[in-house]
């Protein structure tokens, strides 16, 4: 027989009456139920300062419109008559629904299997229904009728294996909902659809996801718990428009399950193309390798980005461009072997920092200071080495004021293998490190003394040093020709440009047309396209003798003197007589003194003087041809017929 609930009231053993005003009562504990006729006629009370009261078995008539007749249970009144009554029935051990709820009812942590169908059809006010960790395994129809009001409702970890649709049709004010678990095969894709203010999801999806989230407009979190069943081969080709419809969505974690053996194979980058307000994600064990550099492309609010259990080893720095407002990273357990990314990432923002168990080893602190705003870093669990390629970091952690870094001095050594195990900020890292103002004493006076050198050379030595190279590039060319060809000329004649009318007119009619000498001139037979001083090793190594036409623009001209020069290296390192000086010019001894060599050559060797000729032309060009006869032996030679004594030697 049912009795009407206002008919009992329960009353503590040994009390026969309840007397007395109940304005202070705080706590009853009521063991034997007793008819309401029990209670005293005289008198009113009232429960508002009630706060808790536990009950064996009641039917208690707290207000006019509400009556609850519930076992071992805990109920909490607040202060303010308005609040909400909350009933805390958790852990139990019921297998039932208790009757007469009011606005918040916890049941988790029991033995309910079942919720039959009417169970909550009368509770229209009820905002709080936590049935968790329970035995279920079907709700039936109990929420397509009542709780209409009905704001939270957590089923998590219960044993329930399919969402279907219209299982969710009544609770039309829900904004919270919890329904993840390890046991759900199939979530037809209308489960939902009935939750138009709906803000947050928690919900586990079978590996194949088809567009169950449609309707969800008002969805602000979203947690999905993904399983993927061994074989399982990727996702469907529509898999992106599961999530095309979520364009209020601002926090989104997505977490695979199990071991997903490369699940998914293919992610598309158009993932979160309706979610342009995302400020939050995070991504657990779901990516195999780095994302697309693209995939941000939709979600410039970005604030937070967790992903872990991903293997980013090879990084890309390009997927950060897109989300510069980057507050908060978490790449914890991803292989990370290099922070350098972090170099180009481009994050000015990013305040809140997790690196934990990667493989990194050594750690640039030159990153570290491209991150302005950062106050906090984590990198546990890592393969620090101890040695001087981490002096940097370790300088780093002991002088940054401005971010927080978590168990600094946890942090242990892992290479070299002799100090594994140490504490990373007990290594000694004086030893990595070079007085600096000493260093910058010892390349300032470096440079100091290399101006000096160089200057003093340039003004003192530059005419010895410059033929001392065409020396060495002589010497070169000399020892590659040693076993050449015979001769191709008998002379080269080494002139200035502007005395070429006079070997024109004078001297090539004579030596080649008279006397059939084969001469080498620089605008006839030198070769076009080779570098001019190649030009000229070749002309002097390829001619018996060097004839000089000696005047005072010659002795001006670079590239005469140049000539000149590997003219007389040949000279001293044969030793043979290979060289004829002819001027046409009477010079003053100084106009010589930059060729001391010349000077030399001058007083032992042939010369002869165009100016002293005078009216015996002939016998000058004679003189010429004697000097091309004469043999290599330098005691060939005579003076055949020279300037004034004061003029060409006595220095």
């Amino acid at each position: 027989m049912c009795l009407d609930p206002g008919d009992y009231l329960q009353r503590g053993t040994g009390s026969s009456a309840v007397t007395g005003s109940s304005e202070d009562l705080h706590r009853l504990d009521l063991a034997v139920l007793v008819p309401k006729t029990a209670m005293p006629e005289t008198g009113s009370w009232s429960p508002r300062r009630l706060q808790s009261f536990t009950l064996l078995l009641l039917t208690l008539r707290l207000q006019p419109s509400l009556s609850y007749s519930l076992k071992n249970c805990t109920i909490s009144h607040p202060d303010n008559e308005l609040a909400d009554i909350a009933v805390d029935c958790s852990a139990r051990q019921l297998n039932s629904v208790p009757d007469d709820i009011p606005r918040q009812l916890h049941l988790n942590d029991n033995y309910i299997t079942e919720l039959h169908g009417c169970v909550f059809q009368n509770l229209n006010d009820l905002k709080v229904l936590n049935v968790r960790r329970n035995l279920m395994w079907t709700f039936g129809d109990s929420f397509k009728v009542g709780l209409e009001k009905l704001e939270f409702l957590d089923m998590s970890d219960n044993f329930v294996l399919s969402l279907e649709n219209g299982d969710f049709k009544s609770l039309k004010s829900l904004r919270y909902l919890d329904v993840q678990s390890t046991k759900i095969t199939r979530v037809h894709n209308k489960a939902f659809v009935a939750l138009s203010n709906l803000v947050s999801l928690s919900v586990s999806l079978p590996s194949e996801i088809n567009n169950v989230f449609r309707g969800l407009r008002s969805l602000q979190n979203l947690t999905i718990h993904l399983d993927s069943p061994a074989g399982y081969k990727g996702p469907r080709p529509n898999y992106s428009k599961t999530f095309s419809n979520l364009y209020s969505l601002k926090n989104f974690i997505i977490i695979c399950t199990d071991f997903h053996a490369g699940f998914p194979f293919y992610i598309p980058i158009n993932l979160f193309q309706s979610m342009k307000n995302l400020e939050h994600f995070t991504a657990e064990n779901f990516f195999v390798e780095p994302p697309d550099i693209y995939m941000f492309d939709y979600t410039p609010r970005l604030k937070s980005l967790n992903i872990r259990q991903t293997d980013l080893s090879d990084l890309n720095p390009l997927l950060f461009e897109p989300i510069p407002n980057l507050e908060a990273l978490d790449l914890s357990y991803n292989k990370l072997n290099s922070l350098d990314f972090l170099a180009q990432a481009n994050l000015s923002r990013l305040t809140w920092l997790r690196l934990s168990h990667n493989d990194l080893t050594v750690i640039n602190e030159t990153v570290l200071r491209l991150l302005p705003a950062l106050t906090y870093l984590d990198m546990e669990d890592n393969y620090l080495t101890c040695d001087c390629s981490n002096s940097g970091f370790q300088q780093w952690l002991q002088t940054s004021n401005q971010t927080q870094v978590v168990n600094a001095y946890q942090y242990t050594c892992t290479y070299p293998m002799s100090e594994n195990g140490n504490k990373f900020m007990d290594f000694d890292i004086q030893s990595c490190w070079m007085d600096t103002s000493f260093f910058c004493y010892i390349c300032s006076t470096c440079v100091i003394m290399l101006t000096l050198l160089t200057s003093f050379t340039y003004h003192f030595l530059r005419w010895q040093l410059a033929y001392a190279y065409y020396l060495f590039l002589a010497f070169l060319y000399d020892s590659r020709k040693r076993k050449a060809a015979p001769y191709r000329y008998d002379a080269f004649i080494s002139y200035n440009v502007h005395d070429e009318a006079w070997v024109l007119t004078e001297m090539l009619p004579v030596l080649e047309g008279e006397q059939g000498w084969r001469l080498c001139l620089h605008h006839r037979d030198f070769q076009p396209g080779k570098p001019i001083i190649e030009n000229i090793t070749e002309a002097i190594y390829s001619s018996r003798k060097t004839i000089c036409v000696i005047s005072q623009r010659y002795l001006e001209s670079d590239w005469c003197s140049r000539e000149i020069q590997m003219a007389s290296f040949r000279l001293f390192d044969e030793k043979k007589d290979v060289l004829i000086l002819v001027f046409l010019e009477e010079l003053p001894a100084q106009k010589l003194s930059p060729y001391y060599r010349m000077r030399k050559l001058v007083k032992r060797q042939t010369y002869l003087s165009w100016s002293q000729a005078g009216q015996h032309p002939g016998l000058f060009w004679q003189n010429v041809c004697r000097a091309l006869e004469t043999g290599d032996s330098p005691t060939d030679h005579t003076q055949l017929l020279t300037g004034p004594q004061d003029t060409i030697h006595d220095f």
